[in-house]
């Protein structure tokens, strides 16, 4: 078992939106002469942050103190100057990037904060990690909950779940985070937060869809309802234990990614639902939606177990089967009654 401490030296990996406000959180908490080791991809990027104080791509009003953050564009520095790793790569890129580190990572702790499947696997980022290199249950952490970035650019009160199979390591992670605008919530339900995480953007992929298509707010209700039961239909079958789902971490989440202005899995959703082919809706949106994603791999998971789950099959049908959305929510309106 990996324990960590509070004198842990962190590295956060990726400079997406998710990546920049982890970053925000937890530059105030650092201990003593601590700096927080951030990998980018490019090193143009990294160059202006050093230069500029801000990302010049993602949460721009967010400015940061240099002085306290070693950001690289070499992934295998950042990952060996690090005790504590926070994935925040999308899932699509993971299986990627992480090849370049492989025989460092069995060395740390990892945090899941992707809330996305690892496709080429059809596994979840902790259960990737176990198996793509040799690393157990107990180096691994999820940051998830009802949490937008941008929201966290602003300031706003948000509530974040910090989950380890280990809780002291879990309230480690929390105070480096927790500040007057964070509070946190500590879960040891590493499977159940991630597999949540990864189907509540399908799910938000299916309001978004209804409401391109001309649906209100008294479907989209009975959508998101029906949907929470299906999330835990398919947690508790896939990993049965004792949960409650109506947690922040399980439904908070799915309702804020359903209903956010935020959501880019609800967006592209919209796209899909007003007539855009999936590539032009890929091609206008500035980030990944996870979404897309996540409904082939759940379904292929699901092969397995035979769940009924009719809101991810209507998303998948329509994404992957080419299926016109006004005809699969047309079905999908009498399975959910």
């Amino acid at each position: 078992m990996i324990e960590i401490s509070e004198k842990s030296k962190i590295g956060i990996l990726g400079g997406g939106s998710w990546a920049t406000a982890i970053l925000k959180m937890m530059i105030p908490n650092l201990p003593g002469d601590h700096k927080i080791n951030w990998y980018v991809r490019k090193k143009e990027t990294a160059e202006y942050i050093r230069k500029n104080k801000h990302n010049p791509n993602y949460l721009g009003a967010v400015e940061f103190d240099v002085s306290k953050i070693f950001v690289c564009a070499e992934i295998g520095k950042v990952v060996e100057n690090s005790d504590i790793l926070v994935l925040a790569i999308p899932s699509a890129f993971l299986h990627t990037t992480l090849k370049e580190v492989a025989e460092l990572l069995p060395q740390k702790f990892a945090i899941s904060a992707v809330k996305g499947i690892v496709p080429e696997f059809n596994l979840i980022v902790g259960e990737y990690l176990m198996k793509a290199f040799g690393m157990e249950s107990t180096q691994l952490g999820v940051i998830t909950g009802p949490c937008h970035a941008e929201e966290i650019a602003m300031e706003r009160l948000s509530y974040l779940t910090i989950v380890s199979e280990n809780l002291r390591n879990a309230e480690i992670i929390a105070n480096r985070i927790e500040n007057p605008y964070i509070k946190t919530i500590l879960s040891d339900d590493l499977y159940g937060t991630e597999y949540a995480a990864v189907l509540k953007n399908i799910y938000a992929l299916a309001t978004g869809i209804s409401l391109g298509l001309g649906y209100g707010d008294n479907f989209m209700a009975v959508l998101i309802a029906r949907a929470i039961q299906e999330t835990k239909r398919f947690i508790d079958t896939v990993h049965p234990i004792d949960r409650d789902i109506k947690d922040s971490a399980y439904l908070g989440d799915l309702l804020v990614t359903s209903y956010s202005q935020f959501s880019r899995n609800r967006s592209f959703g919209m796209m899909i639902g007003k007539g855009y082919s999936v590539k032009s809706a890929q091609l206008e949106m500035n980030m990944i939606a996870e979404g897309y994603y996540a409904a082939k791999s759940i379904m292929e998971i699901n092969s397995q177990y035979n769940i009924f789950m009719p809101i991810a099959e209507t998303v998948y049908n329509i994404l992957y089967r080419d299926r016109p959305p006004a005809f699969e929510f047309k079905i999908l309106t009498d399975k959910i009654r």
